[in-house]
């Protein structure tokens, strides 16, 4: 079986970089988000990463940022985090649930993604199901296309490690991920 070129990857090169802590190495960036004693209700955010044929994809880096449990974007709170995705196109982020920034806009998570074939990195937003009249009333899931929209709510569940957000990322195809122009 060949294997893939460097530049059908994020990685080796953006991987060791972004994701070291897979070369042994400390991480300038950390998918745990609630290491420094970040205060409010502390959540997983779950998915799995698919391509546009439906297979997952092993070699993406996820980044996100957020507001604080309060709404803030402050430094020393919950902020920014980066993970690669497993051998099983998996990737998690343990941090807090953010709060409404106080413009109108429901509490939701900026995603970024990179991954193999894209040229551009890729950007959506995270909302929460338990957020609905929020989600009702913000101004950027109001430009999305109704039907559109479940591709950006993370759905709730009780799992083992508390509260589990799941949002899996579609880059492309049936029930794609809605991304937007920044």
């Amino acid at each position: 079986m060949l294997k893939q070129t460097p530049s059908q990857t994020v990685g080796p090169y953006f991987a060791y970089a972004w994701t070291p802590e897979t070369y042994g190495r400390r991480p300038l960036a950390t998918n745990d988000l609630t290491r420094n004693g970040t205060t409010g209700e502390h959540i997983r955010l779950e998915g799995v990463v698919y391509d546009g044929e439906g297979a997952i994809v092993r070699d993406c880096v996820v980044e996100i940022w957020q507001a604080d449990a309060a709404g803030k974007h402050q430094p020393g709170t919950a902020g920014f985090g980066r993970c690669a995705t497993n051998d099983s196109g998996e990737y998690h982020f343990h941090t807090v649930k953010p709060g409404a920034l106080g413009d109108g806009q429901a509490p939701h998570i900026a995603v970024t993604v990179f991954a193999r074939g894209m040229l551009s990195h890729a950007f959506t937003r995270v909302h929460f199901s338990d957020e609905e009249s929020a989600n009702a009333a913000d101004p950027v899931l109001a430009t999305v296309p109704e039907e559109r929209r479940a591709t950006l709510i993370a759905t709730r569940a009780a799992g083992s490690f508390g509260t589990v957000y799941r949002f899996d990322i579609r880059i492309q195809g049936e029930n794609e991920t809605v991304f937007f122009d920044c």
